[in-house]
């Protein structure tokens, strides 16, 4: 399907003062056909009395076709089932009165600002969603498509990583549609059709990365081994997503402008596992450094004392003084030395 774009219709303002003139002139043809025709008798004026009537019986029908957009709105428009185009620019237009507008996605509420509740609880929660009700009873559901940029923010999904842990993650996604036509022809619900593809894709590409970084895990599909993670390429993966969505939506006339990560975390059935793990890991990564550097210390305290000749010490006192200076260095707590006194020997 084909978008179609009408812009030979900015003539609503002259048919509205020509229909509102053809109704005067239908008021006084109904007042004139009453004094000559039924008061005198004359047919003439029966015969303007009933064209008259007729205008205001039925030439209400051609104010249906007086449409009216804002900026970033959109109709499409059918004709007996045939689609005739869409209004895509702010103005003031007239259409054939027949032509009916077509969105059906008009009634679907995704979660995004203005379609859910806040969240709040209580009497305010209750009256807002009394008040909201009400007014949504007394709206007519409008049949204009909006061209502005909108954000979608489905619910958390609980997914496997590559390496089987589940994690928790929630993206927000800022689309708009492009193609009305696409929109409102190629798939039954344009805004459901959305939110599905959205919950697919994050769940093929969250599959392909670790949480973490992870040995021997290829997420480029090149056959190397990388260092891809959902924590540390929170970057790369929302692009990946964005790209995922945007070639399933590109043939419902839907562009994603971009995609973002609002929330990534393990699963609670796991968290505190990880937690520790990610303590222990750290610990260790700790211990590692102070060793290292303990060990540097005590090759450079051996390397200045023989080179200034301070003190002259056999392997056995050496070792004796390696493992003192390593318990110094490398203990939790301050040394409580025991000062010797006496000879060495």
């Amino acid at each position: 399907m084909k978008e179609q774009i009408l812009n030979n219709k900015k003539n609503g303002m002259a048919m509205l003062l020509l229909l509102l003139l053809a109704s005067l002139a239908a008021v006084a043809l109904m007042v004139a056909g009453g004094i000559f025709g039924i008061d005198r008798g004359a047919p003439w004026g029966v015969a303007l009395f009933v064209i008259g009537v007729l205008w205001i019986s039925l030439g209400w029908i051609l104010f249906l076709g007086l449409k009216v957009l804002k900026p970033q709105e959109a109709l499409v428009l059918t004709l007996f089932g045939n689609y005739v185009g869409t209004l895509k620019e702010e103005g003031f237009y007239y259409v054939n009165p027949f032509c009916v507008a077509v969105n059906p996605a008009a009634k679907t509420k995704l979660n995004q600002s203005g379609d859910v509740d806040g969240g709040g609880g209580g009497s305010a929660a209750a009256l807002n969603m009394m008040l909201t009700g009400q007014a949504q009873a007394m709206e007519v559901t409008s049949k204009k498509i909006s061209l502005k940029a909108m954000t979608l923010s489905n619910s958390r999904q609980k997914i496997n990583d590559c390496l089987g842990n589940p994690v928790e993650i929630g993206i927000a996604v800022i689309w708009r549609v492009v193609d009305t036509a696409k929109a409102v022809f190629n798939v039954d619900n344009y805004k459901e059709y959305l939110s599905l593809q959205c919950d697919s894709a994050v769940r093929n590409i969250v599959r392909i990365y670790p949480y973490d970084v992870a040995p021997n895990v290829d997420t480029t599909g090149d056959g190397v081994a990388d260092e891809g993670s959902l924590r540390g390429s929170s970057e790369l993966v929302a692009r990946r997503i964005r790209d995922e969505i945007q070639e399933k939506v590109g043939e419902a006339g839907i562009e994603i402008i971009e995609a973002r990560i609002t929330y990534l975390a393990y699963a609670p059935e796991i968290a505190a596992v990880m937690l520790q793990r990610q303590q222990a890991s750290a610990i260790i990564d700790a211990r590692k450094m102070i060793v290292d550097g303990a060990v540097g210390m005590v090759e450079m305290a051996l390397e200045r004392l023989n080179e200034n000749g301070v003190v002259q010490l056999d392997e056995e006192r050496k070792a004796a003084m390696v493992s003192n200076l390593l318990v110094v260095l490398c203990g939790n707590r301050d040394a409580q030395p025991v000062v010797n006194s006496g000879s060495l020997y």
